[in-house]
């Protein structure tokens, strides 16, 4: 069933709604907000709504246990308090956004929100995290929308938040024992995070909510606050909150495993789909269809979208429409995570020979890739002995990419001129770092400082991928034909151990032999 009803049901007239639904037409001044309900009658009389109230087992659910990242969210937020004290701490999930006219897309909440309450899945749109400031810390208020009863207008009319529409929410009672975290009713979230900005300082995670946003900088345009100022600290605590996921808990760790194996089961269907990728005329999407089914039945859905690129769709980097055929001789380069229900998402990359044969051109090019990501892979692990700066990892990655090109003659300038920083000729058939820290995101922990992330040293419980690639586009004239078309990655998720690197998605195959092997098994 598609959404029905309108967004504004609380203030919708009845008797106009009732009257325009019934007649086909509606009044000229009928506001544009509530024409939405002129395409479907809703009751409302006083019987119905009588009726409607009433026969409801509402009873909480028995046994309720935390969520398993609660005891890990105390820790984080702790953190938090712990580097703004005396001031007022506000992180907003964020709203549900609409994708077309009254239907909305499926929510996610905003990852800083996530990593400080554990709520996962799409629980809990336009909520918020308020962290007040005590004497010794900040006391968390978890502000939400809990269950409505049966007698009000939302239970039985309101598509976007009403129970009837789309399911139950918790009550404050069985959310504050999920959370460990105080609850309270949202209507009571826009007096605690403005009030007192002439006495207490305020930082906003941006960017999230654009209406909290403005009613922040109202509020504290009322109180003559410096909106530049007071914004910077806003960016300031959007980089600790960045910052603060580099490092991986247990908890974090074991989700990532999950989205990995959910991402296995991705690829498998995969493989079994590219006979009939190779006789659709979108044979793309077939292989993304495969992936996603397993992402969405095992997992709350992928990551990110996914990258199905045959022949040399490959050589665009962020390949997602997936419309081309899947013929016989080329490659395919699928790029995939599922997503847990957690929200923690794995990023997979494998290229695959569709008829299940490198070809020799296309065999030398994989073999070099992987080749690199070995050399990546060795450099990690040394961090065990020594210091390992993160952007050594893509150094060891390019040493390889660069003295493989000036192989097979197709670098101007030889390698070692290449890799200097006046050279780089070897990065345009690999634009692209190797690696990024993931989690929540994809691409995690993206507003940390450069000397946090490149310039880090690698920390027992990062994670981050290791993905060299190599693109020689059709349209590359300064490449031998035979190389024209052919792009390979390969990319693994990587977790910083005490004693070197442990290869999250070392169950996939990844050499020239297991790749063949495996496709042809599946096909």
């Amino acid at each position: 069933m598609t959404q029905d009803s309108d967004y504004n049901a609380q203030t919708t007239s009845p008797s106009a709604a009732e009257s325009g639904a019934a007649t086909g037409t509606d009044s000229p001044d009928q506001p544009l907000s509530d024409r939405v309900n002129n395409r479907s009658r809703r009751p409302q009389s006083q019987a119905f709504r009588d009726f409607v109230a009433s026969g409801w087992d509402r009873t909480s659910e028995d046994n309720v246990e935390p969520f398993a990242s609660a005891a890990y969210t105390g820790a984080r937020r702790q953190a938090l308090s712990e580097a703004f004290p005396g001031e007022r701490l506000v992180i907003p999930a964020g709203g549900l956004k609409v994708r077309s006219n009254d239907t909305d897309y499926r929510f996610r909440a905003h990852s800083a929100f996530i990593h400080l309450t554990g709520l996962h899945s799409d629980l809990e749109p336009d909520s918020v995290l308020v962290m007040e400031p005590t004497d010794d810390g900040h006391e968390s208020t978890f502000y939400f929308r809990p269950r409505a009863g049966a007698d009000t207008e939302e239970f039985f009319s309101d598509a976007r938040y009403g129970e009837y529409w789309v399911g139950p929410r918790e009550d404050l009672e069985t959310m504050a024992i999920k959370t460990s975290i105080r609850c309270a009713d949202i209507t009571h979230a826009e007096v605690a995070i403005c009030r007192d900005l002439n006495a207490t300082s305020l930082r906003l995670v941006r960017g999230a909510d654009e209406a909290l946003d403005a009613r922040v900088d109202a509020a504290r345009a009322e109180v003559e606050a410096d909106l530049e100022i007071s914004q910077a600290g806003d960016a300031e605590m959007a980089q600790f909150l960045s910052e603060l996921r580099l490092i991986k808990d247990d908890y974090e760790i074991s989700q990532m495993r999950h989205a990995v194996e959910i991402t296995r089961s991705g690829f498998d269907n995969v493989i079994t789909s590219l006979k009939e990728a190779i006789v659709h005329h979108r044979g793309e999407r077939v292989i993304e269809t495969a992936f996603e089914s397993a992402a969405r039945t095992d997992g709350n859905g992928v990551g990110y979208d996914t990258i199905a690129a045959a022949g040399n769709h490959a050589c665009t980097l962020h390949w997602i429409k997936n419309t081309g055929e899947v013929r016989d001789g080329d490659l395919i380069l699928v790029d995939a995570g599922a997503e847990a229900d957690s929200l923690y998402t794995a990023d997979i990359t494998r290229t695959l020979p569709i008829n299940g044969t490198f070809s020799e051109v296309q065999g030398k090019i994989y073999d070099a890739v992987l080749e690199a990501a070995d050399a990546a892979f060795a450099v990690a692990a040394e961090h065990a002995k020594r210091p390992v700066i993160f952007a050594e990892v893509h150094d060891a990655a390019m040493n390889v990419i660069a003295h493989r090109l000036e192989e097979w003659g197709l670098l101007p300038v030889s390698a070692e001129e290449s890799l200097s920083p006046e050279g780089q000729q070897h990065r345009r058939w690999m634009v692209h770092g190797t690696s990024h820290h993931l989690g929540l995101d994809v691409h995690d922990c993206a507003q940390a400082r450069a000397e946090m992330y490149l310039g880090a040293e690698l920390k027992p419980g990062m994670v981050f991928t290791i993905e060299p690639g190599l693109y020689f586009k059709a349209e590359d004239q300064l490449i031998p034909e035979e190389y024209r078309g052919i792009g390979v990655r390969i990319e693994d998720d990587v977790l910083v151990t005490e004693d070197g690197v442990e290869n999250l998605s070392a169950g996939f195959p990844r050499t020239r032999a297991e790749v063949e092997a495996w496709v042809r098994q599946g096909r």
